[in-house]
């Protein structure tokens, strides 16, 4: 197996990614798909693994409804982390928490009914270790499995840089004045392929592959899974202003949430969402 790019494992290992899923825009990316889930997922006590689940806010949401939930992580880091969760749900034990490779789960032949799948696909950056990985999730699934693959848009690094560019002042934001970062973004725009090795030209994620609904479902298929329903996650909703303040009124929350669910589905418009979600059945 080819490695995966040492910047995004060491992103990981610094613990960057705990509590992403409750500021900003992962508040929504977090609610959106909790319930996508709740409704397509078969009934608990159902096995799940949660491959590349990070330090398990899903694994352990899934175990408290009465799931088993195996989690898997390349960051030996995240797995530690999932620990520290354990508090909120007193009572509760994920099945297992384990360091492994998304290309090669320790687990048998169709051996779960669902697989989470949101991280490893963007951060595999060569397209047969991307298929070998859906195929390793085809392995694991009994007959009529789903699966949950979480990935990035093209436009997700360019537009969130929009919103955030700020060229005076105290707190600057001027990547998009930078040719190395423009040429970067040329690049995703025209393949998928974001080329930022050791995030050596953009201090956010490291060198990656981004998705297009087409390419998502298109990738998917050639891993075994035929047919794929894709949603934009976010919709434009990450766009609101001061969404943290925002989304602790319950009124106005749920307005964000409308605008999430009118805009799903919506193919012309889902590269603004910057997060999609496919979901695939084993056959």
């Amino acid at each position: 197996m080819k490695a995966i790019d040492s910047s995004a494992t060491a992103f990981y290992d610094a613990g960057s990614e705990f509590n992403r899923l409750r500021t900003g825009i992962g508040r929504i990316e977090f609610a959106r798909t909790k319930e996508i889930l709740l409704g397509t997922l078969p009934k608990p006590p159902s096995v799940i693994y949660d491959i590349g689940g990070a330090y398990g806010e899903y694994a352990w949401w899934l175990t408290s409804l009465g799931y088993e939930v195996h989690l898997f992580d390349l960051s030996e880091r995240n797995i530690e982390m999932s620990r520290l969760l354990k508090d909120e749900y007193p009572g509760l034990e994920l099945a297992a928490a384990e360091a492994c490779d998304a290309r090669n789960v320790p687990r048998d032949d169709a051996s779960c009914d669902a697989v989470l799948f949101m991280g490893p696909l963007y951060h595999i950056t060569d397209h047969d270790e991307r298929i070998k990985a859906i195929r390793e999730c085809f392995r694991l699934l009994r007959k009529g499995g789903k699966l949950y693959t979480a990935t990035l848009t093209p436009f997700s690094c360019l537009l969130h840089n929009i919103t955030v560019y700020s060229p005076f002042g105290e707190n600057k934001n001027t990547w998009i004045e930078d040719p190395g970062f423009l040429n970067m973004i040329e690049r995703e725009l025209d393949d998928g392929c974001h080329v930022n090795p050791g995030r050596e030209v953009y201090s956010g994620i490291g060198s990656a592959h981004f998705h297009s609904a087409k390419t998502l479902t298109e990738e998917l298929s050639e891993g075994g899974f035929m047919d794929t329903e894709v949603h934009g996650i976010m919709g434009g909703a990450w766009l609101v202003h001061d969404l943290d303040a925002v989304w602790e009124n319950e009124t106005s929350r749920e307005a964000i949430m409308n605008t999430v669910r009118l805009l799903d589905g919506h193919e012309e418009i889902l590269g603004l969402s910057g997060h999609l979600l496919g979901v695939s059945v084993k056959v």
